[in-house]
């Protein structure tokens, strides 16, 4: 998200309200407060958010009271749960009912920050996906996906079929594929279609904390463990838990799954009471699972429960009658930037390249043309340099990495006109950084207008 994350802070403590509210502005957001549900409420009817932080306990509307008014909203923003320790049921039902995360009291500001950006960049995610189901001319949405390729519509009758039963599915995929959107589909098809679609990255943490996020801990189980934390396993709780890059999983993990889906019993970490729990399993991978059984990475009595069904997901290469019709979504999705349009020979360019890292990427060359193109016309010029040059190596710099970081920041801030705000999204890095960079590297305006 390239624009301030717009946050409203919904506390009754008066003082730990306008602590929040000044520091996530420090921190670039745009931030408002109110004190009471009721006037949440309000200021979520007259204004879009990204983000709701909602206390639980407050006057004129608890905090729960106000997440299920939500779900009455045609859109409404992500919603981060602040509780207090003894409220840690309370929270469980808010994830429920569609809460992005909650946190306990009293909660630094780093980690809200964190929670925040995570938030915020799923919202937009799914307003992304929700614009794909807009039917284009010779194209099939379906839950979130937008296709006239005959391999994906292939895909989606799959889908049709093993979407109202409990079945296990493996989906298997290139990055960037669409294996998420996919299992969501799913998911909304299913008899569980009403309870959460809970997703993990297997290979994103260390086993510790991936087992603490899946089946959660008791207080005490580890240092910092202050309070007992239900896991996403809970959170799932009839509905679908989406495994994304299973095969990263180390293999102490893959036991207990393993065991999860046999008996439909868990242990918290730390826990000596077996939970039980009723889910369907959704699992995602780019790896090649047969050779990781054969190598002793992947168990196997694990690989053939989850394998019930499998969805093969095909590469953009081999979809490229999807690439015209996605990056001209793409383009209407970021119309913040003003009215844009594909011209006939970028389009050509976009076809004819490989597309390695597959819609994702497509995404990020599209976001890059508004972004960077000057009038209406998002020109070939205006794409990363690997899509215009179609796979051609990129030279490779000489220099000192500060020298190196120096000439890329001041290649961004011309290509954007000096348009700080602009360059610093394009980089990745917040605008103040970039603020930063520019006075440490003594960066004059005349280098790059």
């Amino acid at each position: 998200m390239t624009r301030p994350i717009r946050v409203l802070v919904a506390d009754d403590e008066t003082k730990l309200r306008e602590l929040m509210v000044r520091e996530l502005a420090r921190k670039g957001h745009e931030v408002e407060g109110v004190g009471d549900g009721e006037s949440a409420l309000g200021a979520l009817r007259d204004r879009e958010y990204d983000v709701v932080v909602l206390d639980m306990k407050m006057p004129r509307k608890e905090g729960i009271e106000v997440l299920r008014d939500l779900q009455s909203f045609p859109e409404h923003p992500q919603v981060i749960v602040m509780t207090g320790f003894q409220e840690v049921a309370t929270a469980v039902e808010a994830m429920k009912l569609g809460a992005y995360d909650y946190l306990t009291k009293p909660t630094k500001i780093e980690e809200l920050d964190i929670v925040i950006r995570k938030a915020a960049e799923k919202g937009q995610l799914m307003r992304d996906n929700v614009a794909l189901r807009a039917h284009a001319p010779g194209a099939e949405p379906y839950g979130g996906l937008l296709t006239r390729s005959p391999k994906m519509q292939d895909v989606l009758r799959i889908i049709e079929r093993v979407a109202p039963t409990d079945s296990s599915v493996l989906i298997l995929g290139e990055s960037g594929t669409g294996k998420e959107l996919v299992a969501r589909a799913s998911h909304e098809r299913s008899a569980r279609a009403a309870r959460p679609f809970v997703p993990i990255h297997c290979g994103a943490l260390p086993r510790e904390v991936l087992e603490s996020e899946l089946f959660g801990h008791e207080k005490g189980a580890f240092t910092g463990a202050v309070n007992a934390k239900p896991g996403l396993v809970d959170l799932a709780d009839g509905g679908t838990l989406f495994l994304d890059e299973i095969g990263e999983m180390e293999p102490d993990s893959q036991v207990k799954v393993l065991r999860a889906l046999e008996t439909g019993m868990f242990f918290r970490v730390g826990g000596t009471r077996p939970r039980s729990v009723d889910i369907r399993i959704v699992a995602a991978t780019n790896r090649d699972l047969g050779e990781a059984m054969r190598a002793g990475e992947f168990r196997q009595d694990l690989y053939y429960r989850i394998n019930t069904i499998t969805v093969s997901l095909p590469p953009l290469r081999e979809r490229r009658d999807d690439i015209p019709l996605l990056a001209q979504h793409f383009v209407e999705s970021k119309a913040a930037y003003g009215a844009k349009r594909l011209t006939a020979a970028t389009l050509a360019v976009l076809e004819a390249y490989a597309w390695p890292g597959n819609v994702r990427e497509l995404l990020h060359a599209i976001e890059r043309g508004v972004i960077l193109s000057k009038g209406e016309d998002i020109e070939p010029g205006d794409l990363p340099p690997e899509v215009l040059g179609a796979g051609a190596p990129p030279a490779t710099p000489v220099g000192s990495l500060e020298s190196i970081e120096r000439t890329h920041i001041v290649t961004t801030l011309r290509q954007v006109s000096g348009h700080r705000g602009k360059a610093a999204a394009l980089l990745g890095i917040d605008p103040k950084t970039l603020y930063r960079k520019i006075i440490g590297y003594q960066i004059k305006a005349e280098e790059f207008r």
